[in-house]
């Protein structure tokens, strides 16, 4: 089994079972574990359940305990859940981040100690020079460059070029940095990243913002893709979360976002991202054309000028959440949602008072007293992921020593 690299270990007890047969199996292999034994008075199962489980608890091992038949509505709803949870535990680790630049605009919540997630995560997290992204740039090769702006003029909406800000000089250079990055990624192992951009990047060459569409989502003008979950803002908490949000789903898209308003009365989270947001949940579609169809590439109020994506989150499920440290040790804030399609009055309210500061947004209604959510959530950026996926993310915060705190009235 350990040769086989299993991620979580179904203890079954179908009758009496020597107990310390059991301690020395699941000591053995030292994965998260479910003790189980069937309703059958005639088995004896109860006995070798409770003898087998209490001796991990005496020992501290932490274990789920199930006594119910196969087939039984608690394999679907509690232990799924604890297999994804223990699935993603044991993904996470030897998984390596790229930080490429450091804090950015003096945004402390997205600092991080990288020892503290070798040790509680065994995430390692490589340290690169955000301007190695604009060298590998300039040497892409301009047939892969050529390739991504004909499929990019193809696939989106419309490209307002300006003349200024948006020519097809600083669209091209955007693609390149992308295409960069990817290979980058590549080279080092890196699985999932956080770029600074802001401001050097955004200021003074182009903002990574077609790069924050793409990296997270599951294709691009090479073809379909593993989704590379990428905060902004050296964020590193955040593009932890994403990380965590797209294992448990399965493979998911992750998104990135600002808590940038909430309306108290119709408890709805406003989150755009400043120029980028994963282009998937632009339609929640698997035909790229369906999403980046929706998607309107604008001129950046940034100095280094460039696109940014203009889209409305489609509506549907989600699971909002967020690593975050109070006094140094981690807590998870949970948020399960629904995106919602805004009433054309409140969009074109929010629009009118944004100004010309117009950004990818994602409008999500919650069960949460949102005083409660402004009060506890622990920085200004949230990852979020389609789908519900509270009982996998509560689950692995017990695995990873991690305080769950569930923000939702039906949890």
């Amino acid at each position: 089994l350990k040769d086989a690299q299993v991620e979580a270990l179904f203890a079954h007890t179908p009758c009496w079972t020597t107990p310390n047969v059991v301690v020395r199996a699941v000591q053995h292999l030292d994965v998260p574990t479910v003790v189980m034994t069937s309703k059958s008075a005639a088995t004896h199962g109860t006995v070798g359940l409770l003898a087998a489980a209490g001796a991990l608890s005496q020992i501290g091992f932490d274990h789920i305990r199930v006594r119910d038949d196969f087939g039984a509505p608690i394999f679907e709803e509690e232990l799924m859940p604890y297999f994804r949870a223990a699935s993603t535990k044991a993904r996470l680790q030897g998984r390596v981040m790229g930080l490429f630049g450091g804090r950015s605009l003096g945004i402390d919540t997205g600092t991080f100690d990288p020892m503290q997630w070798r040790a509680q995560f065994g995430v390692d997290v490589d340290h690169i020079d955000q301007l190695e992204i604009v060298r590998r740039a300039e040497l892409v090769e301009q047939e892969r460059v050529d390739k991504m702006m004909s499929w990019t003029h193809e696939q989106f909406a419309s490209i307002a070029f300006d003349d200024e800000k948006l020519t097809e000089d600083t669209l091209e250079f955007q693609l390149r940095c992308y295409l960069a990055n990817k290979d980058i990624n590549a080279e080092r192992g890196l699985d999932f990243i956080a770029v600074k951009c802001m401001p050097e990047l955004s200021d003074h060459f182009v903002p990574q913002c077609i790069s924050a569409a793409l990296m997270p989502g599951p294709y691009d003008s090479e073809g379909q893709k593993q989704p590379c979950s990428m905060s902004c803002e050296a964020d590193g908490d955040a593009a932890l979360s994403m990380e965590i949000l797209k294992e448990v789903s399965g493979g998911a898209p992750t998104l990135f976002a600002d808590v940038s308003h909430v309306d108290e009365e119709k408890r709805i989270l406003y989150l755009p991202n400043c120029g980028g947001m994963c282009s998937w949940f632009a339609g929640r579609s698997d035909d790229p054309s369906d999403n980046l169809g929706r998607i309107e590439l604008r001129p950046s109020l940034r100095p280094g000028g460039g696109a940014i994506t203009y889209f409305v989150a489609a509506p549907g499920p989600i699971t909002l959440a967020r690593l975050y440290r109070v006094a140094g040790e981690y807590r998870m804030a949970i948020v399960p949602g629904e995106g919602v399609t805004l009433a054309d009055e409140d969009l074109a309210s929010f629009a009118e008072e944004r100004g010309k500061h117009q950004l990818p947004t994602a409008f999500v209604e919650v069960g949460v007293d949102l005083s409660r959510f402004i009060g506890e959530f622990g920085s200004n950026h949230i990852s979020g992921v389609a789908g519900v996926w509270v009982r996998e993310l509560v689950l692995l915060c017990r695995m990873l020593g991690v305080e769950p705190i569930v923000m939702d009235e039906n949890f």
